[in-house]
Order: C-alpha cells, then sequence, then structure tokens
C-alpha cells in the first residue's frame, strides 16, 4: 500500500472538500483514465485495490498510471476513550479526491479491455466515477 516515506508533521486538519479539481484533471500518460466525480477521501487499501483490479483485468498488459498519492494521515482514536487527552494516532492515509481529478491511466491495451478494467476499478472506489478517452489531439501532446 501506498505510503508518504516521510512527513514534516505526524498530523494534520480534517480540511474541507469544496471545489473541483484544477490539476491532475487532464490526461497525461495513457489512453484511457478515470475520473472522479464526487469528493472523497481514497485510502490507500482502496487505491491498491483498484490498482490489482485494473492489472489483474489487463492480464499485465500495457501500463497503468496511478495519478493520486495518499499524503493526508487520519487519525483514529482507541475504543472507549474518555474525552479529552489529545488527538488520536495516525492509523491509515488518504489521498483528497476533488470532482474531475484523474485516478487512474491506461495504455497500450485495446479500448474493450480497459474499458471492463477500469469499470472494475470504478466498484472499489467510493466515488462515482467515468471513463474519459484521450483525444488525438491530447495524446500527440504526450
Amino acid at each position: 500500500m501506498l505510503s508518504p516515506k516521510r512527513t514534516k508533521f505526524r498530523k494534520q486538519h480534517r480540511g474541507r472538500l469544496g471545489g473541483v479539481s484544477t490539476r491532475g484533471n487532464r490526461i497525461c500518460f495513457g489512453r484511457f483514465a478515470l475520473q472522479a466525480l464526487e469528493p472523497a477521501w481514497i485510502t490507500s487499501r482502496q487505491i491498491e485495490a483498484g490498482r490489482r483490479a485494473i492489472t489483474r483485468y489487463a492480464r499485465r498488459g500495457g501500463k497503468i498510471w496511478i495519478r493520486i498519492f495518499p499524503d493526508k494521515p487520519i487519525t483514529v482514536r482507541p475504543a472507549e476513550t474518555r474525552m479529552g487527552s489529545g488527538k488520536g494516532s495516525p492509523e491509515y492515509w488518504v489521498s483528497v479526491v476533488k470532482p474531475g481529478r484523474i485516478l487512474y491511466e491506461v495504455g497500450g491495451i485495446p479500448e474493450t479491455i480497459a474499458r471492463a478494467a477500469m469499470k472494475i476499478a470504478a466498484y472499489k472506489m467510493p466515488v462515482r466515477t467515468q471513463i474519459i478517452v484521450a483525444t488525438p489531439i491530447e495524446m500527440q501532446n504526450q
């Protein structure tokens, strides 16, 4: 599973999930992409599950690019703990995803296989997604 090697601070504020993605919202590497349509936190486990689903369906053909990285630590308090006594310890990592963000890109495989693989990966995600295809103009810019 993905996680940062080191961070400047162990704990972070939760933050807000408003707005749309202004970066990472275009296809840059592959031909087909899975794009988020809702804001959410996507955990490193969910990212890995989607990656495995695409890899298995594509039978290790083509190439996969994971366009999100879980860099936000989520803390959890122990069960049955009284109020106070500070913030909990970091338990897992999430990626903050806003609408329009590209989650995965795939290239080097036929469209039917790519669409089916992306559909399976979409079931693993906690957000509604859409599959987008790079236009010939975008492919030239790569």
